[in-house]
């Protein structure tokens, strides 16, 4: 099964119609060079001092990761809240919740020599099916060139209509999956349900990418935005960061979550 690209100036209808038929597809050259180059600049510290932190079998050991990007860089928050993703997230969510918010948040650079990932679905960390009902869908933003060689994510376009299964290895399903190929500044979009894993980098040079989930509101965020971006930093970022950050309450008939009193009992603001 083939994954469906779109040109920029494709309309948000024809991206969510195929993201809901093939659970994946990916928008070309969505962000312009400077806000790429910007956020590649705020990464680089954090790559070097931060990145290996989370290296195991499932992440990899040639591969950088950091959180709290939010905190570290004032330029990913425009891909963050980009109009496309958010009109793609209101499309798919917003029918099973108030509100939604960033699951995880996470820079990754995969160096050469990596191998590739095991594949598997991001909604699997919670223990719950709901039908068709999508718990979560992925944005992954291309800071650099994605191609085969460097590791272009590999996906499964139609895996979200079949059984959740993960734990296969690329080359023990490899007829099933296509990779994300894709310049620069490129959107990868895909479901929660939809089966995925970074690609092996067999490059001279890093791949890097921002990904991020965004989730139903009533469900526990992946990433603990409260404690990775500190409090004044949220602050100064636009009210909707901060509401998909967590810093809001979802409100529904059966009643509200993520409520919080200032020590006077009224409802406090953030």
């Amino acid at each position: 099964m083939k994954m469906q690209y779109f040109e920029a100036d494709a309309s948000d209808h024809e991206v969510i119609e195929a993201l809901q038929r093939d659970g994946v597809c990916v928008v070309l050259n969505q962000a312009p060079a400077e806000i790429i180059d910007a956020v590649n600049a705020d990464f680089r510290a954090p790559f070097d001092e931060l990145g290996r932190l989370d290296e195991d079998d499932f992440n990899g050991y040639k591969t950088l990761r950091i959180a709290g990007v939010l905190g570290v860089s004032r330029a990913a928050a425009d891909l963050v809240e980009h109009p496309r993703v958010l009109a793609v997230a209101d499309a798919v969510l917003l029918p099973n919740c108030e509100n939604y918010r960033i699951g995880s948040l996470s820079g990754i650079e995969i160096l050469p020599g990596e191998d590739e990932q095991i594949l598997h679905v991001d909604d699997s960390i919670y223990p719950l099916r709901l039908g068709s009902t999508q718990l979560q869908i992925s944005a992954m933003w291309a800071l650099a060139d994605f191609t085969v060689e460097n590791g272009a994510t590999h996906v499964v376009p139609g895996s979200l209509h079949t059984p959740v299964y993960t734990g296969f290895r690329m080359d023990e399903s490899a007829a099933d999956t296509v990779q994300a190929v894709m310049p620069s500044g490129s959107l990868l979009l895909y479901m929660g349900s939809t089966l995925h894993g970074g690609g092996a980098n067999r490059s001279e040079a890093p791949r890097a990418g921002l990904i991020n989930t965004y989730a139903l509101g009533w469900l526990r965020q992946e990433e603990n935005q409260y404690l990775n971006v500190p409090r004044e930093v949220a602050k100064s970022h636009s009210l909707t960061i901060q509401g998909l950050m967590g810093y809001s309450r979802h409100v529904s008939p059966g009643g509200s979550l993520g409520a919080w009193q200032n020590p006077d009992g009224s409802w406090a603001e953030f």
